[in-house]
């Protein structure tokens, strides 16, 4: 089922965490955060609307770093329902699509909570002083990948932030699979 979350909270405030990685380092935000802004993206291994755009995901963070914005991707999916999204496929899967970013683990779904996290892929792009810009799509693509000329939404509302501090404030919401939480 396809799950779409609610548009930008301009303002609002980034969440610390400290979360095991692919590579066997724990980070925290700080370890992340870029000069210029943030980018917080919760993605998994399994959800065809993360595949689809995936390698345009890896390519349009790469400018971003060079612009000097952070990036960090977290999974928060429930391993233990959904294995393919657990920490050993998650790490075959960055060293597989050349992640230049962390792929950090959320197993106790706190975090996702605390971000408001509703499905995969769901982008919180932060500016420099730790507050909320952009909270949309990555581009016009669904379940199958967009037109290679869709525009580059994601990328430029953080580049904007980048140089400005302040997101668009147009912004389509992502869609996707929703986050598979655990029982209560």
């Amino acid at each position: 089922m396809a799950v779409s979350p609610p548009v930008c909270d301009f303002g609002a405030l980034w969440h610390d965490f400290e979360l095991p990685g692919t590579d066997g380092r724990t980070y925290r935000l700080a370890d992340v955060a870029g000069p210029r802004g943030t980018l917080v993206m919760f993605i998994c291994n399994h959800c065809p609307y993360v595949q689809s755009i995936i390698d345009r995901i890896v390519r349009d963070v790469r400018e971003m770093q060079a612009s000097g914005i952070g990036v960090v991707a977290i999974s928060a999916n429930d391993a233990v329902e959904y294995p393919q999204d657990g920490p050993d496929h998650m790490k075959a899967e960055a060293e597989r699509r050349g992640f230049t970013f962390p792929y950090l683990y959320d197993e106790t779904q706190d975090v996702a909570r605390a971000y408001g996290a509703e499905c995969t892929p769901d982008f919180f792009g932060y500016n420099a002083e730790g507050t909320l810009q952009y909270r949309g799509r990555f581009d016009a693509s669904a379940r199958t990948p967009g037109p290679i000329e869709a525009r580059r939404e994601l990328l430029e509302a953080m580049l904007q932030i980048a140089e400005t501090g302040k997101g668009p404030e147009r912004q389509v919401p992502s869609m996707g699979c929703s986050i598979k939480w655990k029982a209560a």
